[in-house]
């Protein structure tokens, strides 16, 4: 191949790959904003709560129940024969061990019902943005919210057609920055 035709050819990938580069397009969104503003969050938000604080008042009244009836053994333990002694500290055991249990299975429970609560926000704000990205031919979007954004350049900030896909026009961000 003369010296022409592979300076032609290479000026052609050149140019190639220069148009390929201009065909990018890239975008960015606040997720985390993102679904902070959307109505189901401040839904999910409250349900988590009342959910969190149910258990809670359960493991309260548990405690409780610990706390006198110890305090009962402490007081009476020395006129209790050495059976009731046994009898009832087994048993502030075996409350011991329930609340533990209770503990994990609360902390399994709230992990849980948070999954239910805000996968389907989750879904429908990345469905939105996956919408939005195929309309406006958006090659990547990236989540500025996961920290992995440290710079941008020539990126468009897709929030606010989003926001209109999600008809959360006029809707800002929560101040604290809380989902």
């Amino acid at each position: 191949m003369s010296i022409l035709k592979k300076a032609a050819l290479l000026v052609v990938a050149i140019l190639a790959s220069n148009f390929t580069f201009a065909q990018i397009k890239l975008g960015h969104i606040n997720s985390s904003e993102l679904v902070g503003m959307m109505p189901e969050t401040k839904s999910a938000d409250d349900s988590l709560k009342r959910f969190t604080e149910d258990l809670n008042t359960q493991l309260q009244a548990m405690l409780g129940e610990l706390q006198t009836k110890y305090g009962d053994f402490q007081s009476k333990q020395a006129s209790w024969s050495k059976a009731i002694r046994e009898y009832r500290a087994k048993e502030i055991q075996d409350l011991q061990t329930n609340i533990d249990n209770f503990q994990q299975r609360a902390q399994q429970d709230i992990a849980k019902r948070k999954e239910e609560l805000y996968s389907p926000i989750f879904d429908k704000a990345e469905k939105a943005i996956k919408e939005i990205a195929k309309e406006g031919k958006y090659s990547y979007i990236f989540d500025a919210s996961a920290g992995a954004l440290l710079y941008q350049q020539d990126s468009d900030d897709i929030m606010e057609a989003v926001k209109k896909k999600l008809n959360l026009t006029g809707v800002t961000p929560p101040a604290n920055g809380k989902k």
